[in-house]
């Protein structure tokens, strides 16, 4: 019999639920568990993949092309599996597969309601996860608040999974915030007793409390909270925010967490024999002197997680080589043509990674155009490799007019553009071209130096491609078409050998990173930026 736990929030949103699952996964797996995570979100959107980023953050894809919600970004990074459609599930979808089962007459004519057919197959969607990937724990985070109107069903739904499958096979974690109250210096319980009566009002007795906290919580508190929430002494867990995300994991343990997860479960208490690799990454982290500075241009710049596992991955690949990576959050709107200095100057390299739609795409370009010319590092992410070959078809190929079918639909001269097969009127949900995909690698490139092999697996989300019409023009101007589909169609990286790195990708590379273990390209870029820095201090 698998093990379900239930990660549930208190008081108010962002505490970093998704995190206190990623770490328990981390532990768990180090104990030699094999763990399944996933994430169930309230809103009624069918996945994140049409919302703004400044509503959400970014939109994480997994290998099968699922578009979901961020914090599957943190359990990949932490837990290192890779996850599928079935790890994230929304109030949309749940209500799209009941109506359509309905529609075809599935329900035999049944009255489709709340109870039993919505939570029937959010309890199905729980289920299957554990049946795709054979996991011994399935760790699921129930987004939004204790209380939402919106997180009714899945309460219920958990409520019922526990009573199904038992009690003895169920764990129930909320975590919960702490405030500290300065001027009487002080923390207060009375939120988290509050959000705790407000989950046990639909039949939910929580086992462990996570209590996230800025300040270390008295002992005192701590034991108040176990007797007004009736759990054990010990399952009231503080949670310090801390200076490295990844220390998290390392810091639950030394409270204790797996321990009573095991106990709670009746699980084996097996000793974790694989967080070496893990304190030894901290140890790198923190002997990390140097910092290296890196202008990200993008155009959704004023909410930073939408850009999350970019941000996360040049913090990788600085790891890898003991630097810190400082990022420079630059509005790719402010950057008007003639004014880049201003924008751009003194920094070790410059990354533009993906979006879509014309606003700041301008600043975009010019920001290609001031790294190659003055060769700092550049990498391009599926929009910055697109822009990246506008801009250089523009200033070296000579075609003025160069632009992509995306933001000049009526252009002459469109570089980038949908392929043949894709043209027409299509919806925006669901049509782009999502998840891994392979890429025949050219050899003596900066694409071969980085990966060390001639074929990889990269996830995609975009619509538009290199136009090959343009293909032999710009190859002749210099630029090196350094990744393409195996059948030759499909340009998948460009790069330009005489700068130092100049590297741009159609695919997302970012989701693929791991803190322990930094995406070849990531490594490679800070890798050059930190050059890049050394030779700027000498000079």
């Amino acid at each position: 019999m698998a093990k379900y736990i239930f990660v549930t929030g208190g008081v108010v949103s962002g505490l970093g639920k998704g995190i206190t699952a990623a770490s328990l996964g981390r532990l768990l797996k180090a104990r030699g568990f094999r763990v399944a995570a996933q994430k169930l979100d309230p809103y009624i959107n069918v996945d994140p993949g049409t919302m703004s980023p400044y509503q959400h953050g970014e939109v994480f894809v997994t290998e099968d092309g699922a578009e979901t919600d961020l914090d599957l970004g943190h359990y990949e990074r932490f837990i290192d599996e890779d996850l599928n459609r079935y790890s994230n599930l929304t109030t949309g979808k749940v209500y799209w597969n009941v109506l359509t089962k309905e529609r075809n007459g599935e329900y035999l004519g049944e009255t489709v309601q709340v109870i039993p057919h919505i939570t029937n197959e959010i309890k199905s969607f729980i289920y299957s996860v554990q049946e795709k990937t054979g996991a011994d724990v399935v760790i699921t985070e129930i987004g939004g608040t204790t209380g939402d109107m919106e997180s009714q069903p899945f309460l219920e739904s958990i409520r019922q999974v526990s009573h199904e499958v038992g009690r003895e096979n169920c764990l129930f974690i909320h975590v919960t915030l702490i405030p500290y109250i300065k001027s009487s210096g002080e923390h207060k319980s009375k939120p988290t007793q509050h959000s705790v009566k407000e989950l046990q009002s639909f039949g939910i007795m929580p086992d462990i409390i996570v209590a996230r906290c800025d300040e270390p919580i008295e002992e005192s508190v701590l034991r108040k909270i176990a007797l007004f929430c009736n759990v054990k002494e010990d399952c009231v867990i503080q949670n310090l925010t801390l200076p490295v995300l990844y220390e998290a994991p390392m810091m639950l343990e030394e409270a204790g967490l797996a321990k009573i997860v095991l106990r709670e479960l009746s699980l084996p208490q097996k000793e974790p024999v694989g967080l070496a690799e893990w304190t030894e990454m901290l140890g790198r982290i923190h002997r990390c002197k140097e910092t290296v500075t890196i202008a990200l241009v993008g155009k959704y710049v004023q909410l930073h997680d939408s850009y999350l596992s970019v941000a996360e991955a040049l913090s990788h690949g600085g790891w890898e080589n003991g630097v810190k990576v400082q990022i420079r959050w630059v509005d790719s709107e402010s950057i008007l043509p003639g004014e880049e200095e201003a924008a751009l100057s003194g920094v070790d390299g410059i990354i533009v990674p993906g979006g879509f739609g014309t606003r700041g795409v301008e600043g975009m370009i010019q920001a290609a155009f001031y790294a190659r010319t003055h060769h700092i590092p550049y990498f391009g992410i599926c929009l910055g490799m697109q822009v990246a070959a506008i801009e250089f078809a523009r200033n070296v190929a000579g075609i003025t007019d160069a632009n992509s079918g995306e933001f000049a639909p009526q252009g002459q001269y469109k570089v980038i553009d949908l392929m043949p097969d894709q043209q027409g009127n299509l919806p925006k949900g669901g049509t782009m071209r999502l998840g891994a995909f392979p890429c025949m690698i050219t050899p003596n490139t900066r694409m071969a130096q980085a990966y060390g092999k001639k074929e990889i697996w990269e996830r995609h989300r975009h619509r538009y491609e290199f136009n090959n019409d343009f293909r032999g023009l710009l190859e002749e101007k210099g630029m090196v078409f350094s990744g393409q589909s195996p059948d030759g169609r499909l340009v998948e990286a460009v790069e330009l050998p005489e700068n130092r790195f100049y590297v741009g990708v159609q695919y997302h590379p970012e989701f693929k990173s791991r803190p322990n273990r930094a995406h070849p390209l990531f490594r490679e870029f800070i890798r050059a930026a930190a050059e890049n820095h050394h030779q700027e201090e000498e000079a």
